[in-house]
């Protein structure tokens, strides 16, 4: 549609995998930019960002807009998708995110997720176990998705021989964040079906035989009126599919960033005290996370500029975390840096509620991988495999590595 606020300059971002050295330029210049290729604003710089983050004018972005550019008939074979996406927690109204992120609170106690810890350790040195053997592994197949996978199958109650069908199921749903083709929009909506349809069972059963799981947490408020049925199974999806992804990214891309990174790497070994700290700097200087989007709700003033409804706004977590203004020396990878605010879990009232259950989970991995497989390091045989998120991003598909 064309930029709407001709003071904003306009820019032909590149969508390289890797932009940043781009998105620093850019950022030098203006904190504001429109990009005719995301037909969507960009906002570069720690602290527009995180006003951005932070302003209640600007609503996560509806993921349903995969759908506004199909054909009339594509969009009506896609209409089931499109009812649960319209449910998802954080892509409805705002007034239904903040009445599920109330809801989840319940249940992402600090006492919980701290209670996980026994159980992350637990999974991680059984898989750990299943590979030391070989002398080397897979990192994404065999330890970084099956970990968090695992934690979260735990926390809804799926029974163990179900589990292999959460991956499958999954790793479809991706496409509606990433303009996705017809095509692969229908293969998601079977899976996401499919989905919903084995999670009403387990709804089902938990309105008879209650337990301290989250469907049971929901199936207790559906009882007091504050979701329904098919509320609590989109979500439910939503929450299987994030809550594993995010985490089992932070992994991969954290255990390459170490790699690449020897000093860091012997550094970590020797001193196991800083995994936390490690694990704060894997999220600033290239976490899961490389942008966010919203949408205004209403006229909205973005980095100094006058913004009117209905617009697009990409908020890019990863120039914000290479801020030389916030962090010294940003492109330098420090597991010792301190006061690291950095925006990997976003801020305001979309901040991640799985957070911490992704720091408990990734600080149990490294602290027991290291102290297993001491001299880990990349296959030499084969190479790691990188792929595009579109807009801006790229995330590991595969991690040989072999100790």
């Amino acid at each position: 549609m064309g930029n709407p606020t001709a003071t904003v300059p306009s820019v032909d971002l590149l969508t390289a995998p890797d932009p940043l050295a781009q998105l620093l330029e850019l950022g030098a210049r203006t904190p504001l930019s429109w990009v005719p290729a995301f037909d969507a604003y960009l906002v570069t710089g720690y602290d527009h960002v995180l006003a951005a983050m932070r302003d209640d004018g600007l609503h996560a972005a509806d993921a349903t807009h995969v759908f506004h550019r199909l054909s009339p008939d594509q969009q009506q074979a896609l209409r089931p998708l499109r009812a649960s996406v319209d449910r998802w927690m954080g892509h409805t109204n705002p007034e239904d995110h903040h009445r599920f992120q109330q809801l989840l609170k319940r249940y992402f106690t600090p006492g919980t997720v701290n209670g996980l810890r026994p159980r992350a350790r637990e999974l991680t040195g059984e898989l750990l176990d299943a590979v030391a053997g070989r002398g080397r592994m897979e990192v994404i197949a065999d330890l970084a998705y099956p970990l968090p996978a695992n934690i979260i199958a735990d926390m809804f109650g799926m029974p163990a021989h179900d589990r292999h069908r959460l991956r499958e199921w999954s790793q479809h749903i991706g496409v509606v964040f990433q303009n996705g083709t017809v095509e692969e929009l229908l293969v998601c909506q079977r899976n996401v079906l499919e989905m919903q349809d084995y999670l009403r069972e387990i709804v089902a059963d938990r309105r008879e035989h209650p337990t301290d799981d989250l469907i049971s947490m929901f199936v207790a408020a559906e009882r007091d009126g504050v979701v329904d049925e098919d509320e609590i199974v989109a979500n439910c999806v939503l929450l299987l599919f994030a809550g594993h992804e995010t985490t089992a990214n932070l992994i991969s891309a954290g255990l390459r960033m170490l790699m690449d990174h020897p000093d860091q790497l012997d550094l970590l070994r020797s001193r196991p005290e800083l995994t936390r700290h490690a694990i704060e700097e894997m999220l600033r200087h290239a976490g899961p996370v490389g942008s966010v989007i919203r949408d205004t709700i209403h006229p909205v003033t973005v980095a100094g500029h006058e913004l009117p409804a209905g617009e697009h706004v990409f908020l890019s977590v990863y120039s914000a975390n290479h801020d030389a203004a916030v962090f010294p020396d940003p492109l330098r990878f420090d597991i010792t840096r301190t006061n690291n605010r950095h925006l990997g879990f976003g801020m305001g009232g979309y901040y991640c509620l799985g957070a911490a259950l992704a720091r408990v989970e990734s600080d149990e991995c490294f602290r027991l991988l290291l102290d297993r497989f001491p001299d880990i390091r990349p296959a030499a045989d084969e190479d790691p495999v990188l792929v595009a998120t579109p807009p801006i991003g790229q995330r590991l598909r595969t991690l040989p590595v072999e100790f």
